[in-house]
């Protein structure tokens, strides 16, 4: 069972058939298998306004233990999404896309293994899928691609009216994912572009 914002949840098991979405609600994820940070948000409408408002961020921990096999936590994490999932009922799940480790091929393979248990709980849910390259998360927020995360820091802490930085690294940078898909989402709204489905 995984622990949420420091305090145990009852888990979901069995997916809910037909579930009513909240529409323009998107939970923003920022996959670890140590700690996946998640945040849920609805869009917001008109210009120069915030580009979301903030329902609730925070954290999975998986309680098995580091260095312990990893599908115990797959599991953990698995269930933990689908939680929020059913909970919520958001209408997107929004993600940072794969990135290649060259350095750490190692980090990179768990990392997919992380996301991979998210995007299924996302498909088990009907819940449609965006994915953002890092780059495009950090311009769309600072207008840099290279922004460090202080930096990311004060733009999601600007963007969502907050009184403190946003921590730890793993909810901002899924707040992050999520403003980037709400942002996304306002300007093609208004344009009349739409989007397929699904995005890795």
């Amino acid at each position: 069972m995984a622990t949420r914002n420091g305090s145990p949840k009852a888990l979901a098991t069995e997916p809910k058939p037909e579930p009513k979405f909240n529409p323009g609600r998107v939970l923003g994820v920022d996959p670890g298998l140590g700690t996946t940070g998640y945040a849920v948000m609805d869009c917001t409408s008109g210009l120069g306004g915030p580009m979301g408002r903030l329902i609730e961020a925070g954290v999975l921990r998986p309680k098995s233990t580091p260095g312990a096999d990893s599908d115990g936590r797959l599991v953990d994490l698995h269930q933990g999404i689908l939680e929020i999932i059913d909970e919520y009922k958001p209408q997107f799940l929004a993600v940072e896309k794969i990135h290649s480790h060259t350095k750490h091929p190692r980090t990179a393979i768990l990392m997919a293994h992380a996301r991979g248990v998210i995007l299924l709980a996302a498909q088990l849910r009907d819940v449609q899928v965006r994915g953002y390259a890092p780059t495009q998360i950090k311009k769309i927020l600072t207008g840099s691609g290279r922004a460090p995360k202080e930096q990311m820091q004060q733009a999601v802490k600007i963007q969502l009216n907050l009184v403190e930085l946003p921590e730890p690294h793993d909810m901002a940078d899924a707040c992050a994912v999520a403003l980037c898909h709400l942002a996304l989402d306002r300007v093609e709204s208004l344009v009349g572009l739409t989007r397929p489905r699904l995005m890795n």
